[in-house]
């Protein structure tokens, strides 16, 4: 049917441009071959010499024929009509027979004026219906605007199983029994139990929460469909509750099966429109949404997974028993869990003898699962690069500079000033974790500029995960973000804007401090702030009078205040280490945390020297 139209379309715009073709080219040619122009004064020449036998009088111009010459020849003239009102007369005295003619529209001139607009109208109209449908409705079909557009996978396409998801055991473990009931409902239905009809995979960005929906899907061997929220909404209302039950039709066609949605906070936001605004297509779709899960029956094999980084925006109705009854969280992992995904990913890559997973897991506290994957990847090309035929230690700790920090910035030359502020600044930080106490020990200092934006930078290597944050290494963590700018005032007696970053991550934990953590012996364990979203960035929201708001600015400033001149005090005890260790960086531009060490302990044995025994 679809192959007739087009091709009926295809003959009508051919038969459309042979008439154009003709009208435009053909037709004044072969009037122009036996139709002279000639001015109006000539014709009321040639009539008063009588040469003019018969003429038609148009609107705007005169066609006539002259008098057969001797060899009984005539000719056709054309003249514009000046509208002469004794012109009859004149033709009537001279003998000329002549006709007004009223003009009527050819053929095609209806056709250049009507037809053709009306069909190139046409023609667009249908071009612009069959890219919408296409776009909207994903069938090329202007009825098919409320058809879904998941993807469905067969068991064998989802190519993943839990074998290929590390670092997320508890989240594993809950989605485990989705599994179990997918394979055998009837244990289950038997013994009464009924699984939860959805369940919310909720966690920061990167950590795994699509992988681990298609993973549940391939360890049960059952149909996964995949969309994300934003495909429901679209510029026409109803579309996305249309596509909602469409979904959830050929879900139940195919039970047992997974529908996964991820970014359901797209269409999932809470109805509160002072908050949010409001959106009549979504909330449509949401409500769509809400009724299509109260309507199937858990039973026949459909579960529902979803995932989102913003759990805060989610209506509560989505969140209620009988909806999605689980919420799963899928974290950052921990030290364990971040050599296991490292393991993961690095069993198709061919590892050199040298290389320690464990080691790098150490160097990347608070990196999601995706960026650990880019590390291995990272490493692999830059092994390439190199000319290697495997992957070396060093290439995995080059990815990790160049996933945390960015790559090197070949093109930024610093002046000889400029380098020594960025050393003496970066040491400030080394020297106070350091003689600090701090647990982490040095992993790399360098002053080579990156493309974050970083000038240089300092890597701590925690030993462990930590859970809890006591005071007191808050404090210190403080004073080691202010260690840099303190180095710049102690040698320089200057400040630079090299700083910026460190004064606001210091004053973040200092704020938290006094707000969140009741570390305020003012505000004792009174809250005065709320996480507004603790994957995407942890930032607060005040709640508290302004009273009380200038009280907590006094006493974020002076924490900060008390660590700098803590960081000060530090650095001015041991400045000649500083210069010594300013002065290596600057040599070097880049060291290790065994050379850095190796420098400390050095000085420090030199300086406690005993002086020889006099005999």
């Amino acid at each position: 049917m679809q192959k007739k139209k087009k091709s009926t379309l295809i003959y009508f715009g051919i038969v459309i441009g042979v008439m154009l073709l003709i009208n435009l080219i053909f037709k004044p040619l072969l009037t122009k071959m036996t139709i002279e122009e000639i001015p109006y004064s000539q014709f009321l020449e040639m009539l008063e010499n009588g040469e003019i036998d018969k003429a038609d009088i148009y609107q705007d111009s005169i066609l006539f024929q002259t008098k057969p010459d001797g060899n009984g020849r005539v000719r056709l003239y054309s003249s514009p009509y000046m509208k002469d009102n004794v012109l009859a007369d004149r033709l009537y005295e001279n003998g000329v027979e002549f006709t007004p003619i009223i003009e009527q529209e050819s053929i095609f001139d209806i056709i250049l004026s009507w037809v053709l607009p009306l069909a190139g109208m046409a023609i667009v109209w249908i071009f612009v219906m069959r890219f919408m449908s296409s776009k909207i409705g994903g069938t090329g079909s202007a009825m098919s605007f409320g058809k879904n557009t998941a993807k469905i996978y067969a068991e064998a396409r989802t190519g993943k199983t839990f074998a290929d998801v590390a670092g997320q055991d508890e989240a594993k473990e809950s989605l485990q029994e989705l599994v179990s009931f997918l394979k055998n409902p009837g244990k289950y239905i038997e013994i009464g139990a009924k699984l939860p009809k959805g369940a919310l995979l909720v966690g920061p960005p990167g950590t795994g929460k699509t992988l681990l929906a298609k993973a549940v899907a391939g360890e049960a061997g059952v149909p996964f469909f995949s969309i994300t929220g934003s495909e429901f909404v679209e510029m026409f209302v109803g579309v996305g509750a249309a596509r909602v039950r469409d979904l959830f039709k050929q879900a139940v066609e195919k039970a047992p099966c997974i529908v996964f949605i991820d970014e359901i906070d797209a269409i999932g936001k809470s109805r509160n429109s002072g908050q949010y605004g409001g959106n009549d297509e979504r909330e449509q779709t949401l409500n769509q949404l809400l009724s299509e899960m109260d309507g199937f029956d858990s039973s026949k094999g459909v579960i529902i997974l979803a995932a989102t980084n913003r759990p805060e925006v989610l209506d509560q109705a989505l969140l209620r028993p009988g909806r999605f009854d689980r919420r799963i969280i899928v974290d950052k992992p921990d030290l364990a869990g971040r050599e296991a995904i490292l393991r993961v990913h690095a069993r198709g890559v061919r590892m050199g003898q040298d290389v320690d997973l464990l080691s790098i897991a150490r160097s990347t506290s608070g990196v999601s699962g995706a960026e650990l994957a880019n590390i291995i990847n990272e490493a692999a090309i830059n092994a390439v690069r190199k000319g290697r035929k495997a992957v070396l230690q060093e290439d995995l700790l080059y990815a990790v500079d160049l996933v945390l920090a960015g790559a090197e910035k070949k093109s930024s030359v610093l002046s000889d000033k400029e380098k020594r502020i960025v050393a003496y600044h970066e040491i400030g930080h080394a020297l106070v974790s350091v003689k600090n106490g701090n647990p982490q020990p040095i992993q790399k200092i360098t002053i080579v500029p990156r493309t974050m934006g970083a000038l240089g930078f300092t890597m701590n290597t925690p030993q462990e995960d930590r859970y809890l944050l006591l005071k007191e290494e808050a404090i210190d963590q403080i004073k080691v973000l202010l260690g840099g700018r303190s180095a710049e005032e102690i040698k320089f007696n200057t400040i630079s804007s090299g700083a910026a970053n460190d004064i606001e991550r210091a004053t973040k934990l200092a704020r938290a401090m006094v707000t969140r953590y009741g570390m305020s012996d003012y505000f004792d364990m009174m809250a005065l702030s709320t996480v507004v979203n603790p994957y995407l960035g942890e930032d607060m929201n005040m709640q508290c009078s302004p009273e009380f708001a200038a009280k907590v600015d006094a006493e974020v400033l002076a924490i900060i205040r008390s660590c700098h001149e803590s960081a000060k005090k530090i650095l001015t005890e041991n400045e000649r280490l500083m210069d010594l260790l300013a002065n290596a960086l600057l040599d070097r531009e880049t060291l290790t945390g065994e050379e850095f060490s190796k420098i400390v302990a050095d000085y420090e044995k030199s300086r406690h020297a005993l002086p020889p025994a006099e005999n």
